[in-house]
């Protein structure tokens, strides 16, 4: 334990101290009549304070297991993004990219801030986070807190906590299954005209698509006259693939058409990417043996092979271009296992134990367009060639038949099937804790945690670009055509036909890859809570006494990654870092006063927590970071029927291992280039704004740097060593209302405000590249590499362009708003004297204020509240809300009749094109077409039925008027993007028809 620690621990206890003796001057008061009837103690998320009845401090929203399983939602991330608290992250309906798991994103404040507890513990380690794992068929419920939980479960609940409750004493068996299937009647007249006008199939007019099948069952028994209980679950769980091409909004990459043919932002067109079927070629340089290079093509002209099949190369365009969606999956295909053990046992009055065993097999499958050999590497073709033809050995060699050429070469294996990413998980948790009494007024509970998450990712039908460098070069040996370089059995490519390479060509260069990421977590924790009021340690003017929690923790997380050599040879590097946490925390809960005249309850809370965070891998030596959190919380009741509640929590959370230590690797990322040949007309950018950014005063007058392909530029992603950690604070505050003159009403509003400073994480590319443009800001400028030869800023790597975006200590992200929870029960009783069964209503939304982000330091900041697009990425609208009405009637025994009857109302308010404002930072290409998303309203409906004792069946259509999801030019897309839409916030599969049924035995 080092001195910080010690000191830390020394301070708690010297506090608690100081709180016990000025507090035991009050008189020691004797329990108040029918205070030795038991009376059930809770744990409320957000604290481990032990109290009957007792109310957070921050706003919690709780979704229950009937909740759920009204909306259809299997996957506990489908009901976690239907709340206005939660910003859609990584889920189902991601392909290109996905890592195959599912995330949470509280307050958009990233999902490495969110943390996922079971039960109040520690579920998975952050960068292994998986929702998928959790076991759906016990949870009785799950709660969300948005008020910053750090000092209570550690600094990274920065912006909250999920926590699924599951059941305790199961007694029996319960099952569950659920079958549900998509439906949608694609009749979008505008799109599919653009789509006959590129001569593409078009979507069916109806489609059922999406299947999924969900099965689970529990089976439980209680031990000795319930002095314990086993359980035990599994589950299954199967879903079909939806390819884009089943729908009119996702069956071709939107564009906007040249500035010639219409101004930008105004009309949409198939577009697609330049990386084509036919075989396109920009020639850069000839080199004569033993020669200087020279310029081939000072014009920067992109020829492609004539699409007749003859050897004949014409100018490239739009005309040629590959529409790549239609292979590109919408929803994954996807089977997963998931089974496991509860138990817990009385040992004696002092001590229970209870532990868990958990697992998960989970395989889910992307796919999107087959891959191809990318334009932006500059390959040699030697010059005498067989394969190409006069016209062109004079375009790309100065008609020379000796030395050799560099060009870019981009040609589209149609040929191959789509890229498919094999994405395997398997997880384990076990936990074993001891729990119980050491005093009438002392409570204990240490446990233990392993989890061990095994993931393995094939990726499928990829073409090697170093293989296909090798088979370019090809020479005629004894009437043969053959590599140049004939190891590793290369077999030559003939790219300059549009009929394209052989299948051996095409096997030779095809190449798999593996990769493996191994995340461990050892978690060992406990604490002591005790309630000092039993030795009368309590306010003069409150009967209930002081409660305090006193803890430890230690955390080791580890987390190795390897690339096979294929991946190694094109660039990619091995990673690993390990993180130890040491960790003691406190809390205190103070009743001051209760009972008296227009103070009904007035209670302090307090919390801190110390950490200690060593972080090293095996290329950097250990650095040790200090974090401290606290909060406090004050809850004021005038009268039973109202609540007044404020906390402020501050956090100071270090960087994990990714963040610091993932190896730098290159990929796309949505964004355009105001200096190319057709970003100048969309940006207007002048030349000494180019000029800036890294073009030369030849690439801007002749027009020639290259568009980024399929509005997909290169960024240099990876961690950074040097992070520092950040800040976060957390207010809220709010009232909660449960007048007695209206019973079965509750009301909370509550305001909340969080803003972590020093943020980890990344520029956005189209800020640097606006920035730059519009500043010459040097930080932006720096960002910007741009390729040497043609002043692209796309790429295969290190020696093409590219824009810097690995991990750096931003600025600020502060969000503000207010949040409300509404509920009333109704019993038709009392209003049609007849009992009819009860209504229920249930509101929750989040009215947001503002999400404001500091891209640097004093760097100037901008605003995305109601607004979407390149750099603000996902809608975030000003008013969101899900309002749920229930009927419970009263003809549950008669099967033909339905038991309960719902309707829920979604709503998201109308998101405007953040480029349109013409703020600084959100510069860009300004719309019409796109200028906003209307607001949209979905409506569900759910109905179950009593089959007979103890099986109730459900039925039920999410989306009942099948709403198309909004779509718009595929550029504006960024983060979790898919098929020209959000289909993380929107539905993007239509209704969708489910049918289940509940068992109890």
């Amino acid at each position: 334990m080092n001195k910080r620690t010690t000191r830390a621990l020394i301070m708690s206890s010297v506090a608690a101290s100081a709180i016990f003796t000025g507090w035991m001057a009050a008189p020691a008061m004797a329990q108040a009549d029918g205070a030795s009837e038991a009376v059930e103690e809770v744990v409320v998320t957000g604290t481990r304070i032990r109290r009957p009845n007792l109310k957070s401090a921050s706003p919690i929203t709780t979704v229950d297991a009937q909740e759920a399983q009204l909306q259809g939602a299997v996957a506990v991330e489908s009901f976690l993004t239907k709340l206005p608290q939660v910003e859609a992250a990584a889920n189902e309906n991601g392909s290109n990219g996905s890592s195959g798991r599912a995330t949470v994103n509280l307050r958009s404040l990233g999902g490495g801030r969110s943390l996922v507890l079971i039960d109040g513990q520690r579920f998975l380690p952050t960068q292994a986070m998986d929702l998928n794992f959790v076991p759906s068929a016990l949870v009785e419920r799950t709660d969300v807190l948005t008020g910053g939980a750090s000092s209570v479960y550690g600094s990274d609940a920065m912006s909250g906590v999920v926590n699924f409750i599951l059941m305790k004493h199961l007694d029996g068996v319960r099952m569950n299954a659920q079958y549900s299937i998509y439906n949608h009647h694609n009749d979008e007249g505008y799109l599919r005209k653009i789509q006959s006008d590129k001569k593409y199939k078009l979507a069916p007019e109806n489609v059922w698509t999406g299947k999924k099948f969900d099965f689970n069952i529990a089976m439980g028994a209680n031990l000795e006259d319930g002095k314990g209980n086993v359980a035990g679950y599994f589950g299954y769980r199967k879903m079909d693939p939806v390819r884009q091409d089943k729908y009119d909004y996702s069956n071709c990459a939107i564009n906007y058409p040249p500035a010639s043919v219409a101004p930008a932002g105004t009309a949409y067109v198939c577009g697609g990417s330049a990386t084509h079927a036919y075989g396109s070629f920009r020639p850069l340089t000839y080199t004569p043996a033993g020669g200087t290079s020279t310029n081939t093509n000072p014009t920067g002209v992109q020829y492609a092979n004539a699409m007749d099949g003859s050897k004949t190369w014409v100018t490239d365009g739009p005309d040629f271009y590959y529409n790549y969606t239609p292979d590109n999956y919408i929803l994954r295909d996807s089977e997963r296992y998931t089974a496991g053990a509860l138990f817990n046992y009385t040992v004696n009055e002092k001590i229970e134990a209870y532990g868990s065993f958990m697992f998960m097999d989970d395989v889910s499958v992307s796919q999107v367009a087959p891959s191809g050999i990318w334009t932006g590497r500059a390959f040699t073709v030697n010059c005498d060639n067989p394969f190409l033809s006069t016209q062109q050995r004079g375009l790309l060699c100065n008609g020379n038949t000796t030395g050799n050429a560099t060009t870019w070469v981009a040609l589209r294996g149609v040929g191959g099937e789509g890229r498919r990413n094999d994405m395997r998980h398997t997880y384990y948790r076990a936990n074993l804790g001891f729990r119980g009494t050491l005093s009438e007024a002392f409570r204990y509970d240490v446990n233990y945690s392993y989890v061990t998450a095994r993931e393995r990712s094939n990726y499928q039908n990829d073409i090697n670009q170093n293989k296909a460098a090798q088979a370019l070069q090809a020479v005629t040996v004894g009437g043969q055509i053959v590599c140049k370089d004939t190891s590793g059995g290369c077999k030559p490519i003939d790219v300059f036909s549009a009929n394209g390479p052989s299948t051996e060509g095409y096997n030779f260069i095809y190449s798999p890859t593996f990769t493996a990421n191994d995340q461990d977590m050892k978690v060992l924790s406990g604490y002591i809570s005790g309630d000092l009021g039993v030795y009368g340690v309590t306010s003069p003017w409150a009967s209930e006494g002081l409660q305090v929690v006193l803890g430890a923790e230690h955390r080791e997380e580890t987390t190795v990654t390897k690339f096979d050599q294929v991946q190694i040879d094109a660039g990619s590097v091995n990673s690993d870092g390990v993180i130890t946490t040491d960790e003691i925390f406190t809390e205190i809960e103070a009743p001051i006063v209760q009972d008296k005249p227009f103070i009904y309850s007035l209670s302090l809370a307090l919390g801190y927590r110390t950490s200690t965070i060593k972080v090293s891998n095996s290329a950097n030596p250990e650095r040790e970071k200090d974090a401290d959190t606290y909060k406090y919380e004050l809850k004021y009741q005038p009268v039973p029927d109202v609540l007044l509640r404020a906390s402020y929590n501050k956090a100071m959370r270090a960087p994990n291992a990714g963040e610091l230590f993932a190896a730098q690797s290159y990929g796309n990322i949505a964004a355009t280039d105001p200096c190319s040949q057709n970003g100048i007309a969309q940006s207007g950018a002048t030349l000494e704004q180019c000029l800036r950014t890294g073009a030369t005063t030849a690439q801007y007058n002749a027009k020639t740097i290259p568009d980024c392909p399929a509005t997909f530029c290169t960024r240099q992603g990876g961690g950074n060593p040097n992070l520092n950690p950040e800040t976060g604070k957390t207010t809220t505050y709010g009232v909660v209302f449960t007048p007695r003159f209206v019973p079965g009403l509750s009301v909370s509003l509550d305001y909340f405000k969080v803003r972590i400073e020093d943020y980890i994480g990344t520029i956005s590319p189209t800020v640097a590249l606006s920035q730059c443009v519009q500043t010459g800001n040097p930080v932006f400028c720096g960002l910007i590499h741009r390729d040497p030869l043609t002043g692209a800023i796309f790429g295969p790597g290190a020696d093409g362009g590219y824009i810097v975006g690995t991990n750096v200590n931003t600025g600020y992200l502060e969000t503000k708003g207010w949040d409300v929870n509404a509920a009333y029960t109704l019993q038709t009783e009392d209003v049609f004297q007849k009992d009819y069964g009860s209504v229920n209503f249930n509101l929750t939304g989040t009215l947001l204020k503002s999400l404001e982000t500091e891209a640097i330091p004093n760097g100037g900041s901008y605003d995305c509240k109601g607004l979407f697009g390149p750099v603000c990425g996902q809608p975030a609208p000003e008013w969101r809300h899900t309002l749920r009405t229930t009927w419970q009637t009263t003809w549950g025994d008669k099967f033909y009749l339905p038991a309960a009857v719902s309707v829920n109302w979604r709503y998201m308010g109308v998101v405007k094109l953040a480029s349109n404002t013409g703020k600084p930072f959100l510069t860009g290409t300004k719309s019409t077409i796109d200028a906003k998303i209307p607001e949209y309203s979905y409506v569900d409906v759910a109905a179950t039925f009593n089959v007979t004792k103890g099986v109730v069946a459900r039925v039920g259509i999410n989306n009942l008027f099948d709403k198309t999801p909004p779509y718009m030019y595929d550029a504006l897309l960024t983060e979790f993007g898919n098929g020209n839409t959000y289909p993380g916030v929107y539905d993007p599969l239509g209704r969708m028809v489910f049918v289940g049924f509940n068992a109890k035995f």
